[in-house]
C-alpha cells in the first residue's frame, strides 16, 4: 500500500511517492510542471518570437530548432527529476525576472537570450547527473529569430574578413585582386560580397547540425565545448573557399557554365 510522508511537506519527499517509509518510487510533480512556469510566464517574449518567425521579417528558421528542442526533451524526459535543485531554480527565477521586468530598456532580442536562458537554468535544475545539457542551450537561442539581427551587426565584417582572405587566395594564384570595403577588384572588374555571402545562414545551420548531433549522441558537455569553436573555423573555411570560387567564375577565370553559381553554394554548404 503507498503512503506519502506527511511530516516533511517542505523536503523534495513531498513530491514523492513511497512503496515503504524512505523509498521514493515515483513523482508526483513532473518535470514539465516546473519546465511550464518559465513558458508561461514569459509568453509576451514568446508572442513576439513567433510573430518576427513567421512574419518575413527573419528567416523561420528558429521553427527547426523549436521542433528539434522539443523532440530531444521529449526522448530525454526519463532523465529529468521532478524536483528542481534551490541553485538552478533561482538562477532560472533570475533570467525570468529580468525578462519579465526589462522592458522597455531592453530590446525584443535580448528579453528573448533572457526567457530562453530561464527555460534552459529550469531543465538543468532538473536534468539527471550525466544529462549534456550545454546542446538544449544551442538549439534554445536557435530558436530565437537571430539572423536578421547577425546580419546586421556582424554580417559586414564578416563580409569583409571572407572578401579580403578570397583577394589573398587570388594573388597567390597570380590573380590582381584588392579589396575596396566588402567589394572585390580583380582584374580591372568589380565584384560585390553581398549579404548572402557573409556565411551567416551556413554558420546557423553548422551550429544547429552540431547541437542536434550532440543531443542525439549525449557527447558529454566538455567534449561538445571543446569541439564548438571548429564549427566557426569550418564555416569560415569554407565561405571563403566558396566566395573565392565564385569570384573566379564572376570574373571569367573560370569559364564554367551558369548553373555552377548555385551548384558551388550548395557543395560548399553542404
Amino acid at each position: 500500500m503507498k503512503t506519502i510522508a506527511a511530516n516533511a511537506p517542505d523536503t523534495p519527499a513531498a513530491f514523492a511517492t513511497f512503496d515503504a517509509p524512505g523509498n521514493a518510487t515515483r513523482p508526483l510533480a513532473p518535470a514539465i510542471f516546473w519546465l511550464a512556469l518559465p513558458l508561461m510566464a514569459m509568453w509576451p517574449v514568446w508572442l513576439w518570437s513567433a510573430a518576427r518567425l513567421t512574419d518575413g521579417s527573419d528567416d523561420p528558421l528558429g521553427i527547426i530548432a523549436i521542433l528539434a528542442l522539443g523532440l530531444a526533451l521529449c526522448r530525454d524526459r526519463r532523465d529529468f527529476g521532478a524536483t528542481p535543485r534551490a541553485s538552478w531554480l533561482a538562477v532560472s527565477t533570475l533570467f525570468a525576472t529580468a525578462a519579465a521586468f526589462g522592458a522597455p530598456p531592453l530590446p525584443w532580442l535580448l528579453r528573448g537570450v533572457l526567457a530562453v536562458a530561464s527555460l534552459m537554468a529550469m531543465a538543468c535544475a532538473l536534468k539527471g547527473p550525466r544529462q549534456p545539457m550545454l546542446p538544449y542551450w544551442g538549439l534554445g537561442f536557435l530558436a530565437l529569430p537571430l539572423l536578421s539581427s547577425l546580419q546586421f551587426f556582424v554580417g559586414y565584417p564578416l563580409r569583409v574578413v571572407t572578401a579580403q582572405a578570397s583577394a589573398w587566395l587570388l594573388e597567390l594564384a597570380g590573380v590582381a585582386a584588392l579589396r575596396e570595403g566588402s567589394a572585390m577588384t580583380v582584374n580591372n572588374r568589380l565584384v560585390i560580397v553581398d549579404a548572402p555571402c557573409s556565411g551567416i545562414q551556413m554558420a546557423w545551420f553548422a551550429y544547429f547540425t552540431a547541437c542536434v548531433a550532440a543531443c542525439w549522441l549525449r557527447l558529454p558537455d566538455r567534449i561538445f565545448l571543446r569541439r564548438l569553436p571548429l564549427i566557426g573555423l569550418i564555416v569560415l573555411l569554407g565561405n571563403i573557399v566558396r566566395n573565392t570560387v565564385l569570384v573566379a567564375k564572376e570574373t571569367e577565370l573560370l569559364a564554367w557554365p551558369e548553373w555552377t553559381h548555385e551548384a558551388t553554394g550548395v557543395v560548399v554548404f553542404a
